[in-house]
C-alpha cells in the first residue's frame, strides 16, 4: 500500500534531450508572454521608465555634462542613450526576479514539478519572455532616442550588432534576477533585490560621465564593469561622440569584452539558477 501510494505521489521523471529541453522552454515562454497580453500595464509601466530617463538626462543634465570637452546638449544626448539602452536591459532583471519569485509564491512551479518536461525549462522560459519584452521596451526607446535628437552614424548593420550586445546583456542579467528571485519568499523582496546592486553597477560606470572625470581609485572599477563593455561597444557600433579613452582592456576592445563578460554571467549564474530551482522545490 505505501509503494503503490508513493508511486502515485511521485512527480512524473522529466524527459530528457536537448530537443525536449528547447521545446519545454518554448512553451513556458509561450505560457510568459501569453501571461504579459493579459497584464498590459506590466509592459506599459515597463515603457514609461525609460522614457522618463531619455527626458530627464537629456533636458536637465544635457546642459552642464561634458563631452571631451564639449557642453553641447545635443552631443550629451547622442553620449547618453547608450547608457540609457543598457541602463533599460539591465533594470529589466528586477521583474524577471519578481515574475520568478510570484510562480513560487504562488506554487505554479510545483505544478510544474508534475509534469514530465526538463527542469531548467522553466528558468529558460521565463527569461525569454522577459528577452522579448525587452527588445520591444528597446524599440519604443529607440524611437523616443531619435525624437531628442540621438542618431545612427555607422549604419544599420552595425547598430543592429549594437542592439544584439545589449539583449545579450539583458539576457545574461536576467540569470542573475532569476537566482535573486529564487532565493527570496516573496515579490517584493525579489523586486528590492534586484535593484539594489544594479544602482552601483549602472552608475559606477561610463553610462552617464566618463571614468576619467571618476576617483582614481573608482576608475578601474568602473572601466572593468561588464556594463561599461557593453556601453562602450554600442557607442562604436552605433558612431556615438564621446568614447572613452582608456588603456583597460575591456575599453580598448569593448565588443569582446560585451560577449565574453555576458556569456560567462550566463554561464555561472544559469548554473547556479538550476541547481538552486531543484534544491527549492525538491
Amino acid at each position: 500500500m505505501t509503494s503503490l501510494t508513493d508511486t502515485v505521489s511521485a512527480a512524473p521523471k522529466p524527459r530528457g534531450g536537448i530537443a525536449q529541453s528547447i521545446n519545454d522552454s518554448l512553451v513556458v515562454t509561450q505560457r510568459n508572454l501569453i501571461r504579459m497580453t493579459r497584464i498590459p500595464e506590466m509592459v506599459i509601466f515597463g515603457l514609461i521608465q525609460p522614457v522618463m530617463f531619455v527626458v530627464l538626462f537629456s533636458y536637465v543634465f544635457g546642459g552642464s555634462m561634458s563631452v571631451g570637452g564639449n557642453t553641447n546638449p545635443a552631443v550629451y544626448r547622442e553620449f547618453l542613450m547608450a547608457g540609457i539602452f543598457a541602463q533599460t536591459v539591465t533594470f529589466a532583471t528586477a521583474g524577471a526576479g519578481a515574475g520568478i519569485a510570484d510562480d513560487m509564491h504562488k506554487g505554479l512551479v510545483d505544478r510544474f514539478r508534475s509534469l514530465p518536461m526538463a527542469r531548467g525549462a522553466v528558468l529558460t522560459g521565463r527569461t525569454l519572455a522577459d528577452l522579448v519584452q525587452t527588445a520591444l521596451t528597446l524599440v519604443v526607446l529607440a524611437i523616443v532616442g531619435l525624437l531628442v535628437g540621438w542618431r545612427i552614424h555607422n549604419g544599420v548593420p552595425k547598430a543592429l550588432g549594437a542592439f544584439a550586445l545589449l539583449l545579450l546583456l539583458g539576457y545574461a542579467f536576467s540569470w542573475i534576477g532569476a537566482l535573486i528571485g529564487l532565493s527570496v519568499r516573496t515579490p517584493e523582496a525579489a523586486t528590492s533585490g534586484g535593484l539594489i546592486w544594479l544602482f552601483p553597477v549602472t552608475f559606477v560606470s561610463n553610462a552617464f560621465v566618463d571614468p576619467s572625470m571618476m576617483a582614481d581609485w573608482i576608475r578601474p572599477i568602473a572601466e572593468w564593469n561588464p556594463f561599461s563593455a557593453t556601453v562602450q561597444a554600442c557607442r562604436e557600433l552605433f558612431g556615438n561622440p564621446g568614447v572613452v579613452q582608456s588603456d583597460a582592456w575591456p575599453m580598448q576592445h569593448p565588443v569582446w569584452a560585451s560577449i565574453i563578460w555576458s556569456v560567462l554571467i550566463i554561464g555561472v549564474f544559469r548554473s547556479l539558477s538550476v541547481r538552486k530551482y531543484r534544491s527549492a522545490t525538491v
